[in-house]
């Protein structure tokens, strides 16, 4: 809240320089305010008095905007790409997978890596699991199993996330 909003009865005032001035009616501070040519800003609500800093509010939302626009674009976002296998699957559909799952990682992203099991094949779980443990062997370098191979119903699934590079 900024200057007429302010409905407490007495607040805390901290001026432009960082100053404590005192403890005043809103009317008082606000005037104090307005004489050097700033506003009444609500710092602190919640303390006993409220809080106010005499400042220029037009500045302040610009640099906060900007320090929330900095931190944005310092998050990185992890996404979690899909890579499907099949317990048939041959050498060089495997080997393809796995570069794509090698360039999923070096770019950051995890891997989730799916296997599906279709009518007899749930018979043959145990070629799955050496697939997986091939494809592990196969992005070592540039990841690290984050969630093993587990069986959920028809599906053996396992997550990849990238290794840190210091």
């Amino acid at each position: 809240m900024i200057n007429e909003e302010i409905k407490a009865k007495e607040v805390r005032v901290i001026d432009a320089e960082g100053e404590v001035v005192g403890v005043m009616s809103p009317d008082a501070a606000l005037k104090i305010a307005y004489d050097q040519g700033y506003d009444l800003v609500l710092m602190a609500p919640q303390a006993q008095p409220p809080v106010c800093r005499i400042m220029d509010y037009g500045k302040y939302r610009f640099e906060r905007d900007k320090k929330e626009k900095e931190a944005k674009k310092k998050q990185q976002v992890i996404e979690l790409k899909e890579i499907q296998l099949s317990c048939r699957i041959d050498t060089h559909d495997f080997e393809t997978k796995a570069r794509h799952a090698v360039k999923f990682l070096e770019s950051g992203n995890k891997v989730r890596v799916v296997m599906r099991f279709k009518g007899r094949e749930m018979s043959h779980v145990g070629i799955g699991q050496e697939i997986m443990q091939k494809f592990i062997e196969a992005c070592s370098e540039v990841g690290s199993v984050d969630k093993a191979p587990v069986m959920d119903g028809r599906i053996l699934s396992m997550v990849v996330s990238p290794v840190k590079v210091k």
